[in-house]
């Protein structure tokens, strides 16, 4: 009972004035169904991603995908929040229900809708993903600033890596038509504060930050012993959760320890290391988690992840390209879309189907989606199967 991907669906990512929640959500379900070529009346169960917290009215839209189609109505549906991990606690929630014996076809969906309000009642919205009683007055830049000071603290000034970062993952989102922000960054507009690239928490400048964005994505799940049936099919070699403690006072900042802990995990269940790796779609929702994600994932020792970084080693060309789709930062954040649209991009490069974004032959992927301060990891490792 292996969960494998057999179709995906994805929205253009960023402000979408002309599409509501439900609209975005429709339309990824719509798309998947369709990559997949299998009736929505085939579905057993429906997951939703959906973060929310105030973001929209709807505190109850599991049962939005099931007017995608009429076929779709009466099927079992959830809704699935993990912060900003909220996509792939939907995914990992169907591949339950399947590797249970429960179902064998699984309709995975995230979304989001934050463009529409202002950015402060985003920032507070986003807010409630920390420990209120001691972070309530935080905002999320504000917290991963604190990130980046203790990582300078330790290991040095992280600023010129954090500038790479943008400069990549925005580059790479020239080649993504999905993406929110397809232009490119110059090196020196993201080294220093300016009036167009203002310090947000220092260290942490616009250019360091993830977007506010509207989008869904989705993924249809099936059983492995299916997948005669379909002309695509990508597999989870590893599937790996952790959470850490929430407040930032528990945690060693400049470690990043539950990353780390479940790409280690991944790596032993998958029987793999670092260099088997193709590509890696990672959460860079501030510059700084990136950084600390190329070190989580072992492409560098702790403190040594700038130098791989300023090198090119994470460039669509290095050792490990990173964020290939532009990542959160270029792409766009939608929260509970996210890891959804990880998993959908991670299946197409494996598949030959990216595109533009295509690199040659990769045969492993991993996808890495962050919920919090470091709080939850999901850590993934696919591999295409043929049908």
């Amino acid at each position: 009972m292996r969960p494998v991907i057999v179709g995906w669906g994805h929205t253009a990512f960023g402000r979408r004035d002309d599409a509501s929640l439900e609209d975005l959500i429709h339309a990824a379900t719509r798309q998947a169904l369709a990559s997949a070529g299998i009736g929505a009346g085939e579905v057993d169960g429906v997951w939703l991603g959906h973060f929310n917290s105030g973001l929209v009215a709807d505190g109850f839209c599991s049962s939005m995908v099931l007017a995608s189609d009429p076929a779709l109505r009466w099927k079992p549906a959830v809704r699935c929040e993990n912060a900003c991990a909220s996509g792939a606690a939907a995914i990992f929630s169907a591949m339950d229900a399947i590797q249970a014996g429960r179902i064998k076809i699984a309709l995975v969906v995230g979304a989001e809708k934050m463009s529409h309000l202002p950015t402060a009642q985003v920032t507070r919205a986003l807010g409630g993903a920390s420990y209120q009683r001691e972070e309530a007055t935080m905002s999320f830049p504000d917290i991963f600033a604190s990130f980046a000071r203790a990582y300078a603290e330790r290991y040095g000034d992280p600023t010129e890596a954090m500038a790479h970062i943008a400069v990549k993952n925005h580059a790479n989102a020239l080649r993504n038509p999905l993406a929110q922000m397809r232009r490119p960054l110059d090196l020196q507009f993201c080294l220093s504060p300016s009036d167009k690239n203002p310090m947000i928490a220092d260290p942490l400048k616009v250019t360091d930050c993830s977007l506010i964005s509207d989008g869904a994505a989705a993924l249809v799940l099936v059983s492995d012993e299916l997948i005669g049936s379909f002309p695509q099919a990508v597999a989870f070699r590893a599937a790996e959760q952790v959470s850490d403690l929430l407040p930032l006072s528990a945690k060693d900042l400049a470690a990043f320890e539950g990353p780390r802990r479940a790409v280690a995990q991944a790596y032993a269940a998958a029987s793999v290391g670092v260099d088997d790796l193709s590509l890696a779609e990672v959460h860079d929702c501030f510059t700084i988690a990136e950084l600390q994600l190329t070190e989580a994932i072992g492409l560098a020792e702790p403190g040594r992840g700038r130098e791989v970084i300023i090198e090119g080693q994470t460039a669509r060309n290095g050792r490990l390209p990173i964020n290939l789709s532009g990542g959160l930062k270029a792409k766009g954040h939608p929260v509970g879309a996210t890891g959804v649209s990880m998993h959908v991009m991670a299946a197409r490069q494996l598949l030959g189907q990216a595109e533009d974004m295509q690199i040659s032959h990769p045969s492993l992927a991993m996808c890495l989606n962050m919920g919090g301060g470091a709080v939850t990891t999901y850590a993934t490792i696919l591999e295409p199967l043929k049908a």
